[in-house]
C-alpha cells in the first residue's frame, strides 16, 4: 500500500535542497493526482504531433524503454503507434498513476520501478531506443549522477540504438529571464508553471492549479551545450538537437530542446 502523502516538505530552506534523491519525496500523491491537468494529454498530443514516432521509425526502433514514464503519456502514445514499450519510473506513485491511466485506455503497461543510476540492476534486456522525456533528466543534481544515468541508458541500448532526451531551454531562463511557455509540453490552460528561483545550480519551479493548490520542484538547470557534450563523453557518437520539434531555431526561441543521441559507431567522427 502506497503512503498517501499529500504535502511536500522541503524543510526550512527550500533553496538548499539540491539532491538527486529528493525526487521521490517531491512527487507526493496530491501532486501526481494533478499532474495530468498540467500536461493535458490532448493538448500535448496535438503539439507534439508524430515527432517522436517519426524519429523512432527513422532509426528503425521497435522496442522502446521509457525511463521517465511519469503518468504514462508517451508510453501510451507509443503503444498505440505499434511500438513495444517498457515503462520505467523511480517514483512508485507516478508508476501507479501511469498504470491506471493506461488501463483506462485499454492498455496494460509493462512497468519497472528503477533508479536511473542503477537502471540495469532492474532492467535486464536490450532496447532499440531509450526515451527520457518530460524534462525529467533535470532531477539529477549531481554531475556523477548524470554521467552514471547516461551510462546506464547507453548500456541498455543495442549497438545501433538511440537515446531521445528532452529538457527545458534553461539557457533562455538563465541568460534572458524568459518565462517558459505552454505551447508544447505543459499545455493545461488553468495551470501555471513558473520559475520561482533560478541560479546556475538550481531551478525551483512553482506549479499553481485552478483550485488554488501549489506544488514545487527543485531541478538542475541543464544548459544545452553541456547536455550535448555530456552525451558524447559518455559514448554517444552523434547528437542532433531540435528546438520545440524543429531542427532550426533561434537559440532563445524554443521552450524545450530535444536531443537525439546515436550509439551506432560512426567512422571518422
Amino acid at each position: 500500500m502506497l503512503n498517501k502523502q499529500t504535502r511536500q516538505d522541503y524543510g526550512d530552506d527550500p533553496l538548499a535542497v539540491r539532491e538527486s534523491d529528493t525526487y521521490q519525496e517531491e512527487y507526493v500523491h496530491a501532486f501526481v493526482d494533478k499532474w495530468d491537468e498540467l500536461i493535458d494529454w490532448d493538448g500535448r498530443a496535438k503539439a507534439e504531433g508524430d515527432f517522436f514516432i517519426e524519429k523512432l521509425r527513422e532509426h528503425g526502433a521497435r522496442k522502446i524503454l521509457d525511463v521517465a514514464t511519469g503518468t504514462g503519456f508517451h508510453s501510451v502514445q507509443l503503444i498505440e503507434a505499434g511500438f513495444e514499450v517498457t515503462s520505467v519510473d523511480g517514483s512508485p506513485t507516478m508508476l501507479a498513476k501511469a498504470f491506471d491511466n493506461a488501463r483506462e485506455r485499454d492498455h496494460i503497461l509493462r512497468t519497472i520501478q528503477a533508479d536511473w543510476r542503477w537502471l540495469n540492476r532492474d532492467v535486464h534486456d536490450l532496447y532499440d531506443a531509450v526515451i527520457c522525456l518530460g524534462n525529467s533528466f533535470t532531477h539529477l543534481h549531481d554531475e556523477n549522477d548524470r554521467r552514471k544515468a547516461l551510462a546506464e541508458y547507453y548500456a541498455t541500448l543495442r549497438h545501433d540504438g538511440i537515446l531521445i532526451l528532452d529538457q527545458r531551454n534553461y539557457d533562455a531562463i538563465l541568460d534572458h529571464q524568459i518565462e517558459p511557455g505552454h505551447d508544447f509540453y505543459y499545455c493545461g490552460d488553468e495551470v501555471r508553471a513558473t520559475p520561482e528561483h533560478v541560479d546556475e545550480s538550481l531551478a525551483r519551479f512553482r506549479y499553481e492549479f485552478a483550485d488554488g493548490a501549489k506544488f514545487h520542484l527543485n531541478m538542475f538547470p541543464l544548459r544545452k551545450a553541456y547536455m550535448e557534450r555530456l552525451m558524447k563523453e559518455v559514448g554517444f557518437q552523434r547528437v542532433t538537437t531540435y528546438g520545440d520539434f524543429k531542427e532550426t531555431y533561434r537559440k532563445a526561441e524554443p521552450d524545450f530542446f530535444i536531443h537525439v543521441a546515436e550509439k551506432k559507431y560512426i567512422d571518422g567522427e
